[in-house]
């Protein structure tokens, strides 16, 4: 069913600044508590193991909020969703700043990774409310948007839990939320639903996309590949910074986290060149480039600079191919973007997982030099998978 498109005149430069900073500022929550679980050790008189339980949660959250919550973006009228979603993230995160105990804050850790992929209802309203000839460019700023707000979250949520406490963490992004809920109240239009499927209905059609469009399966391998590259180097970083030649802690790692920003900014570029030379073309490049960026990691592991040219690199090069791939599958079916989105971004989740097995699995047995082999492997295969599109 299509009910009518909202015209692309609503898609404004400052709602489409408004989409990128909600999506981010969405995203972010799920990855603060990643920063302050020495506090929460202490605190609650924990030992590392029982402490790592929180992340574990959010992201499993995260996992069955885009797989049973961001279909419901064909089914039901968006503006309307996205604020309902938006209202249950901020009850879950006042939920955790009041948390009398480690038990309470783990449930409610799991409700604010379920809510926040509300990121993952903007992303294809965006898209939705774009002119055709200028999606790409949409989709890259939202999405940069919500690699700005991974970022940066580390990065605040260490800095507030250090001065103040955890529990502000989760206070000042109640806040943050409730005013990006309020904002987008004022300037969202609606948009009408595309499906009226029944849930059951809709969440099977899931697979019903997979098999019909080669395209997209095609496109969430490479997708699934290059993540697994670019997971597999954050998650060894920290154990790179630790060796003899760095000697440096988790604040290293943040710092250049920060780094990557730079490719962020650069996403609507990207996207803007998608929408002229075609999303093809720009995967294979960004795949391409993620193999410069390992070849890099490998040949100075004992340079800072290095590592900084090699992270601005894979960071821009990841972010265009994601835009680029998601301009792909979004143009299969008009009417059924957020299940394409759903596919794509469990897709996507699962090669992060598989990248830190695996390239966690290379470090332990070849060091570094495994870590790197094991991206330019995955990133490589990406690459000529997307030039047989």
């Amino acid at each position: 069913m299509q009910t009518g498109r909202v015209r692309s005149e609503h898609l404004s430069a400052a709602l489409i600044r408004l989409l990128a900073v909600g999506a981010g500022a969405a995203v972010a929550n799920s990855y603060y508590n990643q920063a302050f679980l020495g506090h929460l050790t202490a605190d609650f008189g924990l030992t590392a193991g029982p402490a790592a339980i929180v992340p574990v949660l959010t992201q499993a959250g995260n996992a069955l909020g885009v797989l049973f919550l961001a279909p419901l973006g064909d089914r039901l009228e968006r503006k309307s969703l996205i604020l309902v979603t938006i209202a249950a993230l901020v009850a879950a995160l006042i939920g955790a700043a009041v948390s009398p105990g480690f038990v309470w804050l783990a449930v409610a850790s799991f409700a604010v990774g379920l809510f926040a992929t509300v990121a993952q209802q903007i992303v294809p309203l965006a898209v939705h409310l774009a002119p055709p000839d200028s999606q790409g460019r949409a989709l890259g700023t939202v999405t940069g948007g919500i690699l700005i707000g991974i970022l940066l979250a580390r990065a605040a949520s260490g800095i507030i839990s250090d001065l103040w406490g955890w529990p502000y963490v989760f206070w000042l992004a109640a806040a943050v939320m409730s005013i990006v809920g309020a904002a987008l109240a004022c300037r969202l239009p609606r948009a009408m639903p595309t499906t009226n499927l029944s849930y059951l209905r809709l969440l099977g059609s899931l697979w019903t996309l997979v098999r019909k469009y080669s395209v997209l399966r095609r496109v969430v391998v490479v997708q699934f590949l290059i993540f697994a590259a670019f997971i597999s180097f954050w998650s060894n970083l920290a154990l790179l910074m630790a060796e003899p030649q760095y000697g440096l802690g988790g604040t290293a790692v943040g710092l250049l986290a920060l780094v990557g920003v730079v490719g962020a900014l650069a996403a609507p570029i990207a996207g803007g060149f998608t929408d002229r030379r075609g999303p093809a073309m720009v995967a294979s490049m960004g795949a391409g480039l993620v193999v410069l960026a390992f070849v890099i990691f490998g040949l100075w592991q004992s340079s800072i600079i290095g590592l900084v040219i090699g992270i601005v690199i894979m960071d821009l090069a990841v972010q265009s191919a994601q835009v680029a791939n998601q301009s792909r599958i979004y143009a299969l079916d008009p009417n059924a973007r957020s299940r394409l989105n759903t596919i794509f971004m469990a897709t996507m989740l699962a090669g992060g997982a598989v990248g830190a097995g695996i390239g966690g699995a290379a470090y332990a047995e070849w060091g570094w030099s495994g870590t790197c082999a094991f991206g330019v492997i995955s990133a490589t295969s990406a690459m000529l998978l997307s030039r047989k599109s």
